[in-house]
């Protein structure tokens, strides 16, 4: 049986690692390697607990450092790894650190490379995400793309042949995830009372001004506002001296609270490229908090508005809650890994 190593390490790749598994480990040997970029047991260890994933037959444990050094101990520990298991393939998945460390690591040991959400773009050379995206992109052998519109981008930077348009993973977690409204109850909230708020990107959070902007917006809306803290703004939101107004402050929460917080709000506000497309698939209108977007898809549809940090269009667009009528299927139909495994099987048995 061929071997296929998954290289993870945060949320979004635990939720796109949680569609594949199930087909991965009926078709081949699947050994799963956590590097440890995040640590902190709600951003990790819960969500392989909640998604039915096994422990990871790896955890490199590195840890919280500078993006650069972080990207570096996870090629050199992955790489000792891919050198012990000897596998057929690397799988990695997204934008992370992690993404591009286990693809720097498999290219160093020669191994085959393919990439579950390829051809992503947001065009913004600033965000380290896009750096990474481009990176692993140009290191695979296939590339597996979300959308036709990543297919297209590939092209234009030369890559036509291996890359494929199967539909985006995540959405087929969120087809299957079943949640609860318990974690309104707790909270005190009723559907449709209340906003739904994430920020956790450097650009935002490293950027105290920026993120004093945004808290303020937030504070000024007319709902009260569930956020819940990512340790990155949690550190950085401490030092702003804001009036928190009507922002309700929680810890992080796992994946089913989060598409339960987030599909019983009136509204999504977020710097994150996932929450935006659950928002999508959802069908709850979205500003996200940048001023560019991976997924421009979303943008051309009407069901999100890019706000940036200006505080007059976050408060205009969000008293501006009419739903657009048509909700175009972008991301395929919920079979996405089907197809991968399929085409990995190809690649590696023909």
């Amino acid at each position: 049986m061929r071997k296929i190593i998954s290289v993870v390490g945060a949320r979004p790749n635990f939720i796109k690692l949680a569609a594949l598994h199930p087909y991965l480990k009926k078709s081949f040997n699947h050994v799963i390697v956590h590097t440890g970029q995040h640590y902190d047991y709600e951003l990790s260890q819960n969500f392989f607990e909640e998604l039915s994933l096994p422990n990871p037959n790896y955890n490199l444990q590195v840890g919280s450092q500078a993006s650069s050094d972080q990207i570096k101990l996870i090629k050199s520990k992955s790489q000792k790894v891919l050198e012990r298991e000897k596998p057929d393939l690397v799988l990695v998945y997204g934008d992370t650190n992690s993404t591009v460390g286990g693809a720097q690591a498999s290219h160093a040991a020669k191994i085959p490379l393919a990439h579950v959400e390829a051809g992503v773009r947001s065009f913004d050379d600033s965000m380290p995400e896009e750096i990474n995206r481009k990176t692993v992109d140009h290191l695979s052998n296939i590339l597996f793309c979300p959308t036709q519109l990543a297919v297209k981008n590939l092209k234009n930077e030369g890559i036509k042949n291996n890359s494929y348009f199967t539909g985006d993973t995540m959405y087929e977690v969120l087809l299957k995830i079943k949640p609860s409204k318990s974690i309104l109850s707790n909270l005190g909230i009723r559907p449709k009372e209340y906003y739904f708020a994430t920020i956790h990107r450097q650009e935002n959070t490293d950027n105290l001004k920026r993120l004093k902007t945004l808290i303020k917006s937030l504070s000024k809306l007319d709902r009260i506002v569930i956020f819940p803290l990512h340790p990155r703004t949690k550190k950085s939101a401490s030092s702003t001296k804001n009036d928190y107004g009507n922002i309700m402050f929680i810890d992080p929460v796992n994946f089913k609270n989060s598409i339960s917080l987030q599909q019983n709000s009136i509204m999504i506000l977020t710097d994150s490229g996932g929450i935006q497309k659950e928002a999508y698939y959802l069908k709850i209108p979205c500003l996200t908090l940048r001023s560019k977007t991976e997924w421009p898809e979303t943008v051309a549809s009407g069901w999100n508005k890019l706000v940036d940090c200006q505080e007059k269009k976050i408060l205009k667009c969000s008293r501006e809650t009419v739903l657009p009528k048509k909700h175009p299927n972008y991301f395929g139909n919920g079979d996405a890994s089907i197809k991968i495994v399929q085409i990995i099987k190809e690649f590696l048995y023909d």
